[in-house]
């Protein structure tokens, strides 16, 4: 099975520009209030909004990231790679790409704000699993299922290999 949500991540370049655009607004009002002649304090409640804009754009920057699954074959591949600037170069590149024997075990958690694919795989270099993280939260349910339901069927099908 393969799995993309790169139709559901071409809204995060249109977050980051409302987001820059009501943060640089905010800033020239905070400005136009400082010069202005009035008796008004810029107290810390002109910088909430300020504040609330830089949190949603870590937020978004966080979890805005493509995510590509793909199952098809010998391997296992997973890859995350950051939006903005996709179309030039790859930047926040998480991949992993090995064969399904290899897979120890899957967690999968989703917040509904925030969802994360957590892979073990085992090695044979290192006692225990190597641990990777992937961001799957543009990934649509019917996708998230069907991914777990794949990770599961690996699971159960591909003989165990001894670390």
């Amino acid at each position: 099975m393969r799995f993309t949500n790169r139709t559901e991540i071409k809204i995060v370049p249109s977050i980051y520009i409302v987001l820059i655009a009501v943060f640089i607004t905010n800033v020239f009002v905070n400005i136009e209030i400082m010069a202005s002649d009035s008796e008004q304090e810029i107290g810390f409640s002109h910088f909430v909004p300020n504040i609330v804009t830089l949190l949603l754009g870590f937020y978004v920057h966080r979890i805005g990231q493509s995510f590509d699954f793909d199952s098809d074959g010998e391997t296992l591949n997973f890859k995350n790679n950051g939006v903005f600037f996709s179309k030039f170069m790859e930047y926040r590149v998480k991949k992993a790409e090995f064969p399904k024997r290899k897979l120890g075990k899957f967690r999968f958690v989703d917040y509904g704000i925030y969802s994360a694919l957590t892979i073990y795989i085992k090695s044979r270099r290192k006692k225990g699993y190597r641990k990777y993280t992937f961001n799957t939260t543009f990934l649509t349910r019917k996708k998230k299922k069907g991914m777990v339901a794949s990770l599961q069927k690996v699971l159960e099908t591909t003989p165990k290999v001894t670390a």
